[in-house]
């Protein structure tokens, strides 16, 4: 990541896929810097959204765009940590990047996982799979993160450990990072905003102005929980009529 943050604006943002329409008339913007989640039932388009932030498909009216200097570099991570069983662990960190062996080194211990960089992927718990999705994520020095519900698939404690580990990198390298759950309690201690997406749009967008590391014990943000799980709960029964 180089020069100054960058930003995202979308305007008017709709997407259709055949005869079903995804998103509508979707306006938001994300400052330089920021840490937004997504919330939001499944079917009204998280990571259709993603994927419009991430330029892996062009959305069917209005407009994503920058708003930085330049045209940001955009990595995604997902629940599957998609490593290749063929190669090392080194090796899928480094996938797609010349060079950088140092970096990514430093990137494996940074993540935990320093004195594993020869093991297979088969070798690692499923935690430690998405350690290593996560430093090859960073490697590339993007200047946003796009995660859709990275840590889904684990276990409750190593949940928070990834919660943790990704608070602490973003602190030491900060970037623009969009994440997609479905857990509230992760989107409050992580976000600087929360959005609740629902199939009429992006019907609440919650500043969590707390300092870091938030507790989870903390009542403020227990206040917040119910609120957005009283939302959620009110998106799903329209979604599903």
């Amino acid at each position: 990541m180089t020069g100054t943050p960058v930003g995202l604006e979308l305007a008017g943002v709709g997407h259709r896929y055949r005869d079903t329409t995804i998103l509508h008339g979707l306006d938001l913007t994300i400052a330089p810097g920021e840490f937004v989640t997504v919330l939001g039932p499944s079917g009204v388009g998280k990571s259709t959204l993603l994927r419009l932030l991430a330029g892996l498909e062009r959305p069917t009216t209005g407009r994503v765009r920058a708003t930085g200097d330049r045209d940001p570099l955009c990595r995604m991570m997902f629940q599957e940590d998609r490593l290749l069983p063929w190669r090392t662990v080194l090796q899928n960190v480094q996938l797609g990047v010349r060079g950088r062996r140092d970096r990514a080194t430093e990137l494996l211990e940074a993540v935990g996982l320093a004195g594993r960089e020869r093991d297979w992927p088969l070798e690692l718990s499923g935690g430690q799979r998405q350690r290593v999705a996560l430093a090859r994520a960073l490697l590339h020095r993007p200047d946003v993160l796009l995660l859709d519900e990275p840590f889904g698939a684990l276990d409750a404690v190593t949940r928070v450990t990834m919660q943790q580990l990704l608070e602490r990198l973003l602190a030491e390298q900060p970037r623009t990072v969009v994440l997609v759950t479905h857990d509230v309690e992760e989107a409050l201690i992580l976000s600087d905003r929360v959005l609740l997406l629902t199939s009429e749009g992006i019907t609440r967008d919650l500043r969590i102005d707390r300092p870091r590391p938030r507790s989870h014990g903390d009542p403020e943000l227990a206040a917040h929980k119910a609120e957005l799980l009283d939302g959620l709960l009110a998106a799903d029964r329209a979604l599903r009529g």
